[in-house]
């Protein structure tokens, strides 16, 4: 049956937008400067900004930083405290925290419908500061608006005396029309099949999902991609009534922002990048450097787990594959009736990784399934699977953008030729992720232009990286930024996916947004 916000869409493609979707005006008026001119720190230039040497080519030089306005918002708000709570869980977060929530409505511009249709943005703000920083998650990961959220519990008071951090729920996930086309059945043997099997069942099951996706979302499923998401952006730097769009993407979310640096480099505000994908073309390099990612992680969680005593004792490595073993031989059964074999146990341990501040939740959870007791590891893996009226499961969104987004397709004897090769290479998770390839092989590639790289005439743009990122590996980050001119990356020697949990990190990330100091490029801040 049609979801009732995909019938609306439909029944609305037929309209002239222009009434919905203003026209970008780019000398918008909005409020004066409320920082200083732009600093370096350290008093280090960045590379960007050195002299070019005599003779060689010209550089292009990145835009002056720009100055803080504040909002003139135009957004209708109301409150969502209580929604949100109940959304996020536990662990509770500081009572005086308050959320207001709104809809933003932007084109859909489907490929085959350039411009036309509508879709419809859930956003978030929580704060008092008298600017909006948009904040940008992962598109499989934690909705936007959530992840913001906790990200104000966490960031330093000066930062949030200035800004008001607006989440956007990515187009397809969260509370933006969200995509629900895969069946149960068929999430769970994407997610669930063992990466010690044959990846033709992946793939089989991937042919069900690319099928069901195509008849549930009609003329949306090409609408799902990060290219669009920028449009997503501006339209909300609009609705804040500001001139240039200040943001913070985390992770994958990051291929958001970068996109809006290359759609709109004049209207780039303060940009901060925590960990960057991998640009590169091959989707098995891709692969390779997230896996590697994964196992450094894997090291490095081990290591604090051993510090601390943890239930794994000193080898967490060996107590995760001993698991998986286990569940190989003898699959645990959960009391919702989860069958917890080794894919989705692994699935979960990466979740887990990914997640610093549950790296202590992950260790017990692993314990409990090492001793016949699966919950606690299957609520990690969990949201991936399932949804409710709140919050669909994150797989049916994520899978669709990873897709738009992703334009090479490998045939059957490569897949199986690429799961051996990063399984013999990285042996506890590099089967597991060379699955992803063959999610995407029915999907169809978008024949639309590449986007361009890079963002020539863009401002600095501040880009993280972290040692051992499960998520985006620190190599594939450095050459994200090797290719955006205006980049400048400061480098944490720390685990865990994205670099905000390290408090010299944050203490850049604020003078850069807040003072707009521009670090040193290439500094790095200690694990």
């Amino acid at each position: 049956m049609p979801r009732r916000g995909a019938v609306h869409r439909r029944r609305a493609r037929g309209l002239i937008l222009a009434a919905l979707v203003p026209v970008l005006i780019a000398g918008c008026t909005a409020g004066p400067s409320t920082r200083p001119p732009v600093v370096e720190d350290d008093g280090a230039a960045s590379p960007a900004r050195q002299p070019a040497t005599p003779g060689a080519p010209a550089t292009p030089q990145p835009a002056p930083l720009p100055g803080l306005s504040e909002a003139r918002d135009s957004l209708n708000w109301s409150d969502c405290t209580g929604e949100t709570r109940q959304r996020l869980g536990p662990p509770a977060l500081p009572g005086a925290l308050r959320f207001s929530c709104a809809r933003l409505t932007t084109s859909l511009d489907a490929p085959d419908l350039p411009q036309r249709g509508i879709t419809r943005i859930a956003v978030l703000k929580v704060g008092e500061g008298p600017v909006p920083l948009a904040v940008v998650n992962d598109v499989d990961g934690e909705p936007g608006t959530l992840y913001a959220a906790r990200l104000a519990a966490e960031l330093p008071d000066e930062l949030l005396d200035t800004f008001t951090l607006v989440g956007m729920d990515r187009r397809g996930t969260g509370q933006s029309d969200p995509a629900r086309c895969i069946p149960d059945d068929v999430r769970r043997a994407l997610l669930g099949s063992d990466p010690a099997g044959d990846i033709t069942s992946v793939l089989d099951a991937a042919r069900m999902a690319g099928q069901q996706c195509a008849i549930s979302l009609e003329d949306e499923q090409g609408a799902f991609d990060s290219w669009r998401a920028a449009g997503d952006l501006d339209q909300l730097r609009e609705q804040l009534g500001v001139p240039h769009l200040n943001a913070l993407a985390h992770g994958e979310g990051s291929r958001v922002l970068a996109a809006y640096a290359v759609r709109y480099p004049a209207r780039v505000g303060r940009a901060v990048l925590d960990g960057v994908p991998d640009p590169s073309a091959d989707p098995v390099t891709v692969l390779d450097g997230v896996a590697g990612g994964a196992e450094a992680t894997l090291k490095a969680f081990g290591e604090d787990c051993a510090r601390r005593e943890c239930p794994l004792g000193t080898d967490a490595t060996s107590a995760v594959t001993a698991l998986t073993e286990r569940l190989r031989r003898s699959p645990l059964t959960t009391g919702d009736g989860l069958r917890l074999g080794p894919a989705l146990a692994l699935r979960a341990v990466l979740e887990g990784l990914a997640r610093r501040d549950r790296w202590p939740e992950l260790a017990e959870a692993i314990a409990a399934a090492g001793n016949g007791r699966g919950e606690p590891l299957a609520e990690f893996v969990t949201p991936l699977l399932t949804g409710d009226r709140l919050d669909p499961a994150r797989l049916d969104g994520g899978l669709a953008t990873r897709c738009n987004d992703t334009r090479a397709r490998l045939p059957a004897d490569r897949l199986g030729r690429a799961s051996a090769e990063l399984g013999g290479k990285h042996p506890v998770f590099g089967a597991l992720l060379a699955q992803r390839l063959a999610w995407c092989s029915p999907w169809p590639s978008h024949s639309e232009p590449e986007p361009p790289p890079g963002a020539p005439g863009a401002p600095p743009i501040l880009v993280l990286s972290t040692a051992a990122d499960p998520v985006t590996p620190e190599q594939g980050t450095i050459r994200a930024a090797e290719r955006m001119p205006s980049a400048v990356r400061v480098a944490w020697e720390g685990a865990g996916h994205g670099a905000l949990s390290s408090s010299c990190v944050r203490e850049k990330v604020t003078g850069f947004l807040v003072e707009g100091k521009v670090p040193r490029d290439g500094m790095l801040c200690p694990a």
